[in-house]
């Protein structure tokens, strides 16, 4: 009891000094000393604590923000009013247009700009209207000239760019930029989302989709912004924004580690949703708030008019938002969603980073996002990138989830999928046991089995729009080629290391879609088993591996 009253005490002491500091700083209108000013010192170190405790108010956030860029406090304090910009709900407009006026006068230092970019990219989602920061382009449009700010105004616009944004212009300036300081990622991140929108106007060949254009800018905040959203979910009456995917999640305290801000987060059309939902319908020149989407009837209707969410995270558990994303011809969403998925990734799934995590979690998120690509039918770009970059430091953890992600990876060249698949595979597969062997044979079976699929369904629409049909059937035939190969090799190694008739029948079954590719799917090409896996079947006194042996050659 007495523990409780003193922490009541102690946050009543907390929320009047924070009161006190954000009356003082309201007053301030004029440069101020640091040498001489306790007071000065005393109120910063109170927002300090009591934002890492309990975030900060719209209201208060204006306050700061105003007084960090304004130019009236030493370098060191703005910056330490910047860091400790933690939201507890919401960033309003009003505080963006104030602090945008105050950016681009200049008042303060280069190094406050740039952490006050910074902070606008890490709380993106918390800013109530995105719009306004669109009507803002052309200012920060015209900060790229400054190389030390470059990056991080690349980072923002590439956040907020529309196709009306898209102008010859800023192409050419663009170029101009990339011309004399040569291949810089930020500029590169810019010109993709340019060539997505408007690809007539930027001729220029972007490198591999695997490259990451922007460099963290979330750093400095993410921990306070996870620490005060898990004390906040807590709080049935706290806004929906500060729910960090399911609310059982956070009320765990044996968690060494909690998930990035939002990995699964609510549909909403901005960062939450205001008022009851409804189900009327719009008329012709709105747009229809996807966290009112509940219908497929009501995706048909509203098709040409949905918003969609301000958390491209939401999409891939709603599967009406799915068809919609799979059905419009703009790459936006997909960009989006790839962009957003990449990074939740690498933060959260990636053990080659030695972060502990959440088994539980991951297996969770890694299932969803499995659920996902089978919905539409095609892996992401983010998987296939994320999955390249951590099977030579795959240990087996998350083996089904992980394995149902490499079943979905698209066709490739294949020196690029024996570099990046078969060879950590083929290190994997030596060294585990039987079953986790048969698993990897059973992954690779469905994989084969989606590039077939993908060959019989595509094929009209490829000779249709393709002047070359011949290479690309030839590309098609080399990569099937190289991984019913490959395939080969880890079956026959696999059938010398264990005597199994389970591993053995693993990989008859994958040489049976093999015996289908020229029957059934039409890919001019057959392949036999090879001697190391077609004299064990000869010879095996399993007798349904011998049928099945015989049903292949058959075949």
């Amino acid at each position: 009891m007495e523990q409780k009253l003193q922490k009541e005490t102690k946050q009543e002491n907390s929320g009047k000094r924070m009161e006190e500091a954000i009356s003082y700083f309201s007053n301030v209108h004029s440069s101020v000393s640091v040498k001489g000013n306790p007071a000065l010192i005393t109120h910063v170190c109170a927002v300090e604590n009591f934002a890492e405790h309990h975030g900060i108010a719209p209201d208060e956030i204006s306050v700061l923000l105003n007084l960090a860029l304004s130019g009236n406090l030493a370098d060191n304090l703005s910056a330490r009013l910047l860091k400790c910009l933690i939201p507890v709900s919401e960033v309003d407009q009003n505080s963006i247009v104030q602090a945008v006026s105050l950016f681009c006068v200049g008042k303060c230092s280069t190094n406050t700009q740039i952490m006050f970019i910074r902070w606008l990219i890490t709380v993106f989602d918390y800013i109530v209207c995105k719009e306004i920061l669109s009507s803002f382009y052309n200012f920060f449009f015209c900060f790229l000239s400054y190389d030390i700010m470059c990056p991080y105004i690349c980072h923002l616009l590439y956040l907020i760019t529309k196709k009306d944004h898209v102008r010859p212009f800023r192409v050419r300036k663009l170029l101009e930029l990339q011309n004399k300081k040569g291949l810089q990622p930020h500029l590169l991140g810019l010109l993709s989302i340019y060539k997505i929108f408007c690809p007539e106007m930027v001729s220029l060949t972007l490198p591999s989709r695997f490259k990451t254009y922007f460099k963290s800018s979330h750093l400095l905040w993410r921990m306070k912004l996870k620490a005060v959203a898990q004390k906040n979910a807590g709080d049935p009456g706290s806004d929906l924004r500060m729910v960090i995917g399911d609310k059982e999640f956070l009320q765990s305290h044996s968690r060494k580690r909690k998930w990035n801000r939002n990995p699964l987060p609510k549909v909403c059309s901005s960062i939450w949703a205001k008022g009851p939902i409804t189900t009327s319908l719009v008329t012709s020149d709105q747009t229809f708030p996807v966290e009112k989407l509940q219908t497929f009837q009501q995706l048909l209707e509203n098709i040409h008019h949905l918003e969609l969410p301000a958390q491209m995270g939401s999409v891939i558990k709603n599967p009406l938002l799915l068809h919609y994303i799979n059905c419009i011809k703009d790459d936006t969403p997909f960009l989006r969603l790839n962009y957003w998925l990449s990074f939740t990734l690498h933060e959260e799934c990636a053990w080659y980073k030695g972060s502990k995590c959440s088994k539980e979690e991951i297996e969770a998120f890694l299932e969803t996002v499995v659920n996902t690509q089978e919905f539409l039918q095609e892996g992401l770009t983010s998987t296939e990138g994320f999955l390249y970059k951590s099977l030579p430091y795959w240990n087996g953890c998350h083996r089904s989830h992980i394995l149902d992600l490499i079943s979905w990876i698209p066709i490739g060249s294949s020196s690029e999928m024996e570099e990046l698949l078969y060879e950590p595979l083929a290190q994997i597969f030596i060294s585990s046991s039987v079953y986790f062997k048969c698993s990897i044979i059973e992954s690779l079976k469905v994989l084969l089995r989606n590039w077939l699929l993908w060959h019989s369904v595509c094929a009209e629409q490829v000779q249709s729009q393709s002047a070359n049909i011949d290479s690309t059937m030839s590309g098609l035939v080399t990569s099937v080629k190289e991984l019913v190969h490959f395939v080969g090799r880890l079956s026959t190694l696999g059938l010398q290391i264990h005597n199994s008739s389970l591993l053995l029948h693993c990989v008859l079954d994958f040489y049976e879609l093999v015996s289908d590719m020229y029957v059934t799917f039409s890919l001019p090409l057959i392949v036999l088993p090879p001697p190391g896996v077609f004299y064990p079947a000869l010879l095996s006194t399993d007798s349904v591996n011998l049928n099945q042996l015989c049903y292949i050659m058959y075949r």
